[in-house]
């Protein structure tokens, strides 16, 4: 087992041990909103699930293998825009940025902080659809100009990304370390955490993202004020859990799922399930025609059968709501 994965069941134990004594958090029930809409482009994020309380200070984020992960000889993580047209999609140049974060013709790559078992690879893009203006930090190194940052580690001598970050609208993508009889698997679904807002797609406005490699933590610091914590809680070979902790200002719509849908063979998340609060059993449905939910506990949202778009991509689950 590798230092850094040594480090993560340290810090989960940790986390469970910080739980027990937490005792004046309560069990917080959140409102889910469907806003997914009809599509036929395979790479649009036409599947958009909120998640809304009056004050949430805690939950955590679950990026595991889906349930048919151990029947695939075979993965499909190309993308296909064979009915897309990105024609109006906005375009933000990376000259626009102050140097030196540009990039004319390729992705530049930047080490943003390295050790044998876990880095931090940065990529500034020859353009994207909204500025990057973030600036993220690692103790004392600010690196600016960044649209994305991916997450590495080693396990058993296999280097694995396994958490990637888009600073200019504060987009995230999981998932766990690849099963045994796989090489890798894909990234799917996306996440947002903070006060998520709609600026021709939902997003979440950043003023800085820092990173403490000791405790594997993110600290987001929104751009109207306010910050949370997320945290590799625990990572393995069936799953990657995020804990995340708001600082008191505590957004209204705090977090969000983006994914895509366009048939059930042909989709990154195709069915949800949850649970409430109340007593009774859990609900499911198809996630075009899941129709919101109140008092909710726990989301998981996935697939059952395998897909063409990135069919090894993990499911998402929502739970561990409290606040005081």
């Amino acid at each position: 087992m590798s230092a850094a994965l040594r480090a993560l069941r340290l810090l989960a134990c940790s986390a469970m041990l910080l739980s027990a004594t937490g005792a004046s958090a309560e069990p917080v029930g959140v409102t889910v909103r469907n806003e997914s809409v009809a599509a036929t482009c395979a790479e649009t994020d036409n599947v958009t699930l909120t998640f809304a309380a009056d004050k949430v200070d805690k939950f955590r984020i679950i990026a595991r293998h889906p349930a048919y992960i151990g029947t695939l000889a075979l993965d499909r993580t190309d993308p296909d825009f064979e009915t897309c047209d990105m024609a109006r999609d906005p375009v933000v140049l990376a000259d626009q940025v102050p140097p030196p974060a540009t990039a004319n013709t390729a992705p530049k790559r930047v080490t943003i902080f390295e050790t044998p078992d876990l880095w931090l690879t940065g990529y500034i893009f020859p353009s994207f659809w909204r500025a990057a203006t973030v600036p993220f930090r690692v103790g004392g190194e600010v690196t600016q100009g960044l649209h994305m940052v991916q997450v590495w580690v080693r396990n058993e001598g296999k280097a694995e990304e396994v958490l990637v970050v888009y600073p200019p609208d504060g987009y995230w993508r999981a998932r766990p370390l690849s099963p045994q009889h796989l090489k890798n698997t894909a990234y799917g679904s996306s996440f947002l955490v903070g006060p998520v807002e709609q600026a021709e797609r939902p997003l979440v406005r950043l003023k800085e993202i820092d990173f403490a490699p000791q405790t594997r933590a993110f600290t987001l610091h929104f751009a109207d004020g306010g910050k949370a914590r997320m945290q590799i809680a625990k990572l393995d070979r069936d799953a990657i859990t995020l804990e995340v902790q708001f600082d008191g200002q505590n957004p209204r719509t705090f977090a969000a799922l983006r994914s895509m849908y366009v048939t059930e063979g042909n989709a990154d998340v195709a069915r949800v399930a949850w649970r409430t609060l109340a007593k009774g059993g859990m609900g499911e449905a198809p996630v075009m025609s899941f129709a919101d939910a109140e008092n909710v506990s726990m989301l998981w949202a996935g697939r059952l059968v395998p897909s063409r778009h990135n069919t090894s991509a993990p499911d998402y689950i929502f739970e561990g709501f409290s606040g005081k």
